[in-house]
């Protein structure tokens, strides 16, 4: 087969067929007595492995992937592709348990009293984070705690301790920090973790087709592996 062969069973453009051949995501060409590439069906189930792949975990884990089942064997290349699954099996229960967590909180009362307050040291106790951890929390306008006393203490009310909570639960499931930044920008003015639960449900939804493109996926790495197997 030729390079636009290739491109043409795969969707893929002729360049991104030789970039995919560069990065080492499918094997080397032959090379015909005209210098020509010359490809094999091997090639073309490779490319649609990494699409598929690509979809499912990201083209830097596809890439990492397929590049490294060409010298794995058998057995290591099928642990390889269970760890993808597995992966995003974590991802959804994480998701899950910090869901669970918001809808715990949102039940909550909002009332509190002086025994409410938390000192840092308490409140990274409770989370199971480090104090350092809450302080940058504050220091990106994730949490605010109020400073008492001539040493400016930070102690956190029933509102701050709330947000913490969501704050942990966000980036527990996987949230990087400028997305729990935008979602407790908007807890701010709802006064309520919806918007919260709302993006982790949207996760959920995310992680289910990333597994349905996993599944479709199985099909061509089947083939790739039965292809480059000794």
């Amino acid at each position: 087969m030729r390079t636009d062969d290739v491109a043409r069973a795969t969707g893929y453009s002729v360049q991104q067929v030789r970039d995919l051949e560069r990065l080492g995501i499918v094997p080397p060409a032959e090379r015909a007595a005209n210098g020509y590439r010359q490809y094999r069906p091997l090639h073309v189930q490779a490319v649609r492995a990494y699409r598929g792949l690509a979809a499912a975990v990201g083209p830097v884990v596809a890439r990492r992937t397929l590049a490294g089942l060409w010298e794995a064997t058998l057995p290591d290349a099928a642990a390889t592709i269970t760890a993808l699954h597995a992966g995003l099996a974590a991802e959804r229960t994480s998701t899950l348990q910090a869901l669970r967590a918001l809808e715990a909180i949102s039940a909550e009362p909002a009332e509190g009293g002086p025994r409410d307050v938390l000192t840092i040291t308490e409140l990274a106790a409770a989370l199971g984070v480090r104090r350092s951890t809450l302080r940058h929390w504050e220091a990106e306008g994730l949490v605010e705690p109020e400073r008492v006393g001539s040493l400016r203490a930070r102690v956190f009310d029933v509102d701050a301790v709330r947000a913490a909570r969501i704050v942990a639960a966000l980036r527990a499931a996987g949230y990087p920090i400028p997305a729990v930044a935008r979602t407790m920008a908007a807890l701010r003015g709802l006064g309520d973790p919806s918007e919260a639960e709302a993006a982790l449900r949207a996760r959920l939804t995310g992680i289910a087709t990333r597994s349905v493109a996993l599944l479709r996926a199985g099909a061509d790495l089947a083939d790739v592996l039965d292809a480059a197997a000794p």
